[in-house]
């Protein structure tokens, strides 16, 4: 089948690699426009962008595909052109109007990183996380005009571990949405099974992820220790946890595991304990989390052992 692709950051790039490696014709890839990353700020490609022209696959970064100005329209009659039996899309970053959605011949398939109708939106890994979701998956749907609203054509299921951070847990979607969508278009009489059989969501079952923010991210030591370490792991690698040392300066925390020391009448953010397994501080619910990993400003992330060696956390402070 002739495919077009659209997707921006690494998820989408692991599906459009095992795309390549089938018989499908990737006639086309789309991709957000090369934005400014990293200390020098220089315009970088996308991971997709980057696989694609590796492969001589022609690529197309228009900022929007609005029907009301004529750089949208432009977009537009040159994604029709390509005449596509389908487009894939993950994690692209820009709305698609129904226009585009019902150019290609058997539409638009999405893969999302959640068991919809839970998760919609911007974050669903990392929310998955922070609420202490037994498991995750991936669900591919034939996309509609709304945020995440498409009939679901198959889902795959992936247990969250204790240990899982958004970025294990992204890597693990990562892969299983490639195999997803690999199977969904293993042939044309495959898709056409899949689109048949496909399921409406439920909406009564709908919950959204909204977007992260960085303020989210501060540690409240009045929650619970189970909390604040889901927090802690939902938001490696971004936006990340941290400890407001003062106006200008921010402890980042990396990682952490939940502690046995007894904090029985402690103040919440009391550090107890600092010992190999790490910085072991009391909670809203009198549990101890153990913070694994630290890092200062202008410093690099350190481990329990470097932890100890700085001395700038003492036994008996308590952390804002």
């Amino acid at each position: 089948m002739k495919i077009i692709f659209a997707g921006t950051p690494e998820f989408a790039a692991v599906a459009l690699d095992a795309l390549l490696k089938t018989e499908h014709e990737i006639v086309a890839v789309y991709t957000q426009p090369d934005r400014k990353a990293g200390r020098g700020q220089k315009l970088t490609a996308s991971p997709v962008k980057q696989l694609a022209l590796e492969n001589s696959i022609p690529v197309y970064q228009p900022l929007h595909f609005k029907s009301s100005t004529e750089d949208g329209l432009a977009a537009q009659a040159e994604l029709r052109a390509h005449n596509a039996d389908v487009m894939v899309v993950a994690a692209y970053g820009l709305i698609l109007p129904q226009a585009v959605l019902d150019m290609p011949k058997y539409g638009c398939l999405n893969i999302h990183g959640s068991l919809l109708p839970r998760w919609r939106g911007a974050a669903p890994i990392q929310r998955a996380i922070s609420t202490g979701d037994a498991e995750t998956g991936v669900t591919i749907m034939k996309m509609a005009a709304g945020l995440d609203t498409g009939d679901m054509m198959l889902k795959t299921i992936c247990p969250i571990e204790a240990s899982d951070t958004s970025a294990t847990l992204h890597d693990k979607l990562a892969q299983q949405g490639a195999e997803a969508t690999v199977q969904v278009l293993a042939s044309e009489a495959s898709l056409q099974r899949y689109l048949a059989e496909r399921e409406v969501q439920d909406e009564a079952l709908t919950v959204y992820a909204h977007k992260l923010s960085k303020a989210e991210a501060q540690i409240n030591w009045s929650e619970t220790a189970v909390q604040i370490d889901r927090n802690i792991r939902a938001f490696n690698p971004w936006p990340v946890a941290f400890i407001a040392l003062d106006e200008s300066n921010n402890l980042r925390v990396w990682g952490s595991m939940l502690s046995n020391v007894d904090a029985s009448g402690k103040t919440a953010g009391t550090i107890l304990n600092i010992d190999k397994q790490g910085v072991h501080v009391a909670c809203g619910d009198e549990k101890v989390i153990c913070l694994t990993s630290l890092q200062w400003p202008g410093g690099k992330a350190l481990n329990p052992v470097q932890i100890n060696q700085t001395q700038k956390l003492q036994v008996g402070q308590i952390l804002p």
